[in-house]
């Protein structure tokens, strides 16, 4: 009987619904919103921060330094130094004499505390947990620190994240060398001697340890230790600062300027005004040569102060006078030998105005390169009446080579920033590289985890028995001596131990033994004696049950791991390197999401900031590594 069109439509209408239903029962998940991060486990999930207060400027920068692990390393290392000298010497201001005009006891005192490095550390650690499900937090605790450290609100109007960089880095500047100097006057005070009302011999000085070092004899061999904080002459200094040198060359007379070193945080960038450039393009306008015209050099001033008062001796009639104006023109002319920029005292030189022009050539390079170096793309345009949005595309890579071509420093990207929208609005969000680096911010994560390990690989409280070499094949088949053999045994699985009461019975001359003499010989061609001994002693075989004993007693241990000259000879074809981590995280406040290198390298029309981080030694295992 042919059915009803209606009950054929009422039908699939039901089936529709249904796998509709079971569709997303089963996968709640995909492709809601177009979000796919949302289909996998746990590990892609980040911590977000909420935008409460058009913060995005502030989250963003945030989320790309916690992606820096030299500045987690930096900022640990920071509090742990504090912590050991204690609070007395960061607490202890210098005199009103050392202290420079407009800086106050309690400045100073803050900086040496180190107010927002503590606070940047608790934030980024708050930022690299690895939660288990969506996690949000807010950036409120360091906005407080930050705005308690300044005696000031931040303003939420002008939203600039490359503003908020820099207040946030000259702040960590300063806090390190206010460190620094604390540390030195804390070493001056310990070091210096004893006042005029102590008597006696001069005291020794305190950071010199007296220590005996015990060479079998009754007193020992003196030695003495120096405790001094030596290391202060050598620190590494601030990961984000290093330094630009400018020098200027007259075309005219060839003189070289003395050079000026100005140093920097973060370096700003000028973008070209072109459909698209690139990040080599946009250093070319910082580090080329500039010529600059109409420019009054010192030297030929002093050249032309010269010639002008030759001139005016020559024409006056006076012996004084004439000799006046030779004293000043030889002290001219030493000035042009040794100094022409340093000021002449006592000597005036012809008005400024008169002095030649001349054309200049100016060099700028990086003589310090920082750990770590923030790029900003200055994006604006200002014109008379309104300012605008430079919207090209610059292309920026992933390894960026900056320095001589003799002397490359290579630097990583590892965050970007980015913003969306034109001058006056629009939206921040950051790229960081998904790197799980240590320590993490659950120190007790791994004694719990190295606790749970040693309580599930519980070893026998009894301890082995002595194994007794075997007399004669006729002890073989009495119960004591088997049962001894079997309790001696080693080991090999904690899922058998019926296994270890099993006599260890003869084995049979079968096809079976056959077929493993012969997978024994075949494994001989690619393996050392030592391998296939070990190999065959502990494998297992159908008819003596999963982990036998051998016929013959041997000593308990462990597979040997092959030797370099053995694995060398056979994976050599295997040895190379793992492919670098491709992995990012895309974050808008607290929306997370997966994305590749293709697609943080893609976005040129958007890119504002650039984190890069000097290269490690390459230290990640090879394939055959791995392997063994």
């Amino acid at each position: 009987m042919q059915e009803k069109p209606t009950t054929v439509a009422a039908y699939a209408a039901g089936a529709s619904l249904a796998a509709v239903a079971l569709f997303y029962v089963f996968g709640p998940n995909y492709t809601i919103d177009g979000d796919e991060s949302n289909d996998n486990n746990r590990k892609k999930s980040i911590v977000g921060l909420s935008n409460l207060a058009n913060d995005c400027f502030i989250n963003s920068v945030l989320q790309a330094l916690a992606g820096l692990g030299d500045l987690r390393v930096y900022l640990i290392r920071e509090l742990h130094r504090r912590e050991l000298d204690g609070p007395e010497v960061y607490h202890a201001v210098p005199g009103p004499n050392e202290l420079s005009r407009g800086q106050r006891p309690d400045k100073v005192r803050e900086l040496q505390q180190g107010i927002i490095t503590r606070a940047l550390k608790e934030m980024l650690d708050s930022l690299n947990e690895r939660p288990i499900c969506k996690k949000t937090i807010s950036a409120r605790g360091f906005i407080q620190a930050l705005e308690f450290a300044f005696r000031t609100r931040i303003s939420r109007n002008q939203q600039d994240a490359q503003e908020f960089l820099q207040i946030v880095l000259e702040r960590l500047c300063d806090e390190y060398h206010a460190g620094v100097r604390a540390r030195q006057r804390a070493i001056g005070l310990n070091s210096a001697p004893a006042g005029s009302g102590d008597t006696g011999a001069v005291p020794e000085s305190p950071t010199e340890v007296e220590v005996r070092i015990d060479d079998g004899s009754e007193n020992g061999l003196p030695a003495i230790i120096d405790t001094k904080l030596k290391e202060i002459d050598n620190e590494p200094g601030f990961l984000f600062e290093g330094k630009l040198e400018s020098q200027i060359v007259c075309q005219f007379c060839q003189y070289q300027y003395k050079p000026n070193q100005t140093a920097f945080v973060n370096l700003t960038l000028q973008v070209p005004q072109k459909s698209s450039t690139t990040l080599n393009n946009c250093f070319d306008g910082l580090l080329k040569t500039e010529y600059i015209e109409d420019f009054r050099c010192d030297r030929c001033r002093l050249q032309h102060a010269v010639d002008f008062k030759i001139q005016e001796r020559d024409r006056t009639r006076s012996k004084t006078e004439q000799e006046r104006l030779d004293q000043e023109i030889t002290r001219i002319r030493e000035a042009l030998e040794t100094d022409p920029e340093n000021e002449l005292e006592g000597i005036v030189l012809p008005p400024s105005d008169l002095a030649p022009k001349r054309r200049i050539a100016r060099h700028m390079r990086i003589v310090s390169f920082p750990k770590v170096i923030a790029i900003h793309l200055s994006r604006s345009i200002f014109d008379r009446s309104s300012s605008t949005k430079n919207a090209a595309k610059v292309s920026f890579p992933e390894r960026l080579p900056l320095g001589g071509i003799l002397s490359q420093t290579w630097y990583k990207l590892l965050a970007i920033v980015c913003h969306k929208g034109s001058h006056h609005s629009g939206h921040y969000e950051s790229f960081r590289r998904n790197h799980l680096y240590a320590p993490f911010s659950t120190p007790e994560a791994f004694s719990s985890y190295a606790q749970s390990r040693v309580s599930s690989v519980s070893t026998s409280a009894a301890p082995s028995p002595r194994l007794a070499p075997r007399s004669s094949p006729d002890a073989d088949m009495g119960g004591s001596s088997s049962i001894s053999r079997a309790t001696s045994t080693t080991s090999l699985s904690a899922a058998s131990p019926t296994s270890q009461l099993t006599p260890s019975l003869p084995r049979p001359t079968t096809s079976s033994s056959r077929r493993s003499f012969q997978s024994s010989r075949s494994r001989s061609r690619s393996s050392t004696p030592q391998q296939i001994a070990d190999s065959d002693s502990n494998s297992p075989t159908p008819e003596r049950g999963r982990f036998s004993t051998s016929s013959a007693p041997r000593p308990s241990r462990t597979i040997p791991r092959p030797s370099t000259e053995t694995s060398t000879g056979v994976s050599s074809r295997l040895r190379r390197r793992r492919k670098p981590n491709d992995r990012w995280w895309r974050i808008s406040d607290e929306k997370i999401k997966e994305c590749k290198t293709s697609d943080v390298l893609g976005m040129q029309k958007e890119v504002y900031l650039l984190f890069y981080e000097i290269e490690r030694p390459d230290t990640s295992p090879t394939v055959a590594e791995e392997r063994l």
